[in-house]
């Protein structure tokens, strides 16, 4: 069965494209040219260009310059956009020359092709609904798509940010719950002085609460829209009074307080918003990939590993060796992060490639810039849910590395002193001597303790120095002692 057809034109002349097809001759060369990723554009940013238009067609119909009756077809055919109606219309690829332009006419072309069928008329009757002189009234690709990424790249952070929260809560919820469980800290990998598990959860929440506050700040630039500056800035055939309009439709419809800023040369030429705002996914994922390996370290097992806590069981994690579990939501997190620093290179580079007047690179920058924000949104929420909230403590285990550790050693050097401080804890390190403090109370370490400080340490004064949990708190354990003859 042959595939019917209908003849458009566009400025380079006639192109056939599907009968059915909702969009129109540009979007069909798009669609031959492009043919790179695969992957169209985000939904948000579909549904925030329908927004757009919805809000241009609004204040071009106020001002008298859009007609009546067509600005109501187009205002309603772009909030259809706007809901997801039109979704499987938008089929350009997300990486595209020319700024951006094909996937603002495959908007336009649709929305124009929408309102066609809700006047009566047929799909492709552009002598009267145009996608350019219409649809596109008032507008450029150059402040249309980057308002539309702008709002697009807000919706997402709004879920990312709430995201982010409620794991922030679930590392606070575990650092309660694990304050009491005492173990050995570790630099360069060695035993270090204790910690309260708790303690370092704590860490991790604070970290992120940095990382939250920080995306916040960046996403709130993105507030600072540039429609009405049409091709270079300079708002050339956008009526004055079309500007506000359209910023107040706009803001009306997202629910955002939008606002045009000071300079729409600056705003349509320069893309630092977009290397701010990933720059602060970038930090966040170097911080969530640390801990990741932290949580995998801490887990790794379950007999010849650190064993210090237990992750939910999520899948078998070997095809040959029966039983083996992986701690595969940490590792997760680490190759999200790989990905997200990956993008974020590719964003500066995009953004440093501009000339003049105008960025070309728009369409990389935008989908990679959604791409690291859903994917973050949607690997916090695994995260938290299936691995974060089911973390228990090997509590039992870690009380007796503590006990027999070498490191408590540490707390006696404010009282006998560094070097034999070290010298006890080398014996409990050679095994065959006892826990420091059973070196401690041996006679001949008794008696150089008072030979080379004046003093005997008892059992109970030792307890007191020695007491684990005292050595996670600010402060020397046993500081009454120091004065003890």
């Amino acid at each position: 069965m042959t595939e019917e057809f209908r003849i458009e034109r566009d400025p380079l002349g006639e192109r056939k494209v599907p009968a059915d097809a909702c969009y129109g001759p540009q979007t069909s060369r798009a669609l031959e040219n492009f043919p790179i990723t695969g992957h169209r554009f985000h939904e948000a940013f579909i549904v925030a260009i329908g927004m757009v238009k919805k809000a241009a067609a609004m204040a071009n119909k106020q001002l008298g310059l859009l007609d009546a009756a067509i600005g109501d077809a187009v205002i309603e055919a772009a909030d259809e956009v706007a809901k997801g109606l039109h979704s499987d219309c938008f089929v350009v690829d997300v990486i595209q020359g020319g700024a951006g332009t094909s996937f603002n006419m495959n908007a336009n072309e649709v929305i124009a092709n929408v309102a066609l069928v809700k006047m009566g008329m047929k799909k492709g009757d552009y002598k009267t609904i145009s996608p350019n002189d219409h649809v596109n009234m008032s507008q450029s690709t150059n402040d249309v798509v980057p308002t539309s990424a702008f709002i697009a790249a807000h919706m997402e952070m709004d879920k990312l940010l709430a995201t982010t929260r409620r794991m922030i809560q679930t590392f606070e919820e575990k650092a309660k719950e694990f304050d009491h469980v005492v173990k050995i800290g570790r630099t360069h990998l060695q035993d270090a002085a204790p910690i309260r598990l708790g303690q370092e959860f704590t860490a991790y929440a604070e970290v992120l609460k940095r990382d939250l506050a920080r995306m916040g700040r960046t996403t709130a630039n993105l507030l600072n829209i540039n429609l009405g500056a049409t091709a270079v800035g300079t708002g050339l055939n956008s009526n004055p009074q079309y500007i506000k309009l359209a910023v107040d439709y706009l803001s009306d419809i997202t629910g955002y307080k939008l606002h045009t800023p000071d300079s729409l040369v600056d705003a349509t030429q320069n893309t630092d918003n977009y290397t701010a705002i990933s720059a602060s996914l970038k930090i966040t994922m170097i911080n969530m990939s640390k801990i990741a390996n932290d949580i995998r370290l801490m887990a790794s097992g379950p007999y010849c590993g650190f064993r210090e806590i237990y992750l939910p069981e999520r899948q078998a994690g070997s095809s040959i060796m029966p039983g083996k579990v992986n701690p595969v939501m940490p590792e997760l997190i680490n190759q999200v992060s790989f990905q997200v620093i990956g993008n974020d290179h590719t964003i500066c580079l995009a953004s440093g490639a501009g000339q003049l007047e105008l960025n070309v690179m728009g369409p990389v920058l935008v989908f990679n810039l959604m791409q690291s924000i859903t994917m973050m949104n949607n690997a916090f929420r695994v995260f938290d849910e299936y691995c974060l909230r089911g973390i228990t403590a090997n509590e039992d285990y870690l009380q007796g590395k503590v006990a027999n550790s070498a490191t408590v050693a540490t707390a006696l050097n404010v009282h006998i002193g560094y070097n034999l401080s070290a010298e006890i804890a080398k014996m409990a390190h050679a095994g065959g001597h006892g826990t420091v403090k059973q070196i401690c109370m041996t006679p001949e370490m008794q008696e150089r303790i008072k030979n080379e400080t004046g003093k005997y340490l008892s059992e109970a004064d030792l307890d007191i120095i020695l007491n684990p949990r005292k050595m996670t708190e600010m402060g020397i354990p046993g500081e009454e002692l120091l004065n003890k003859k």
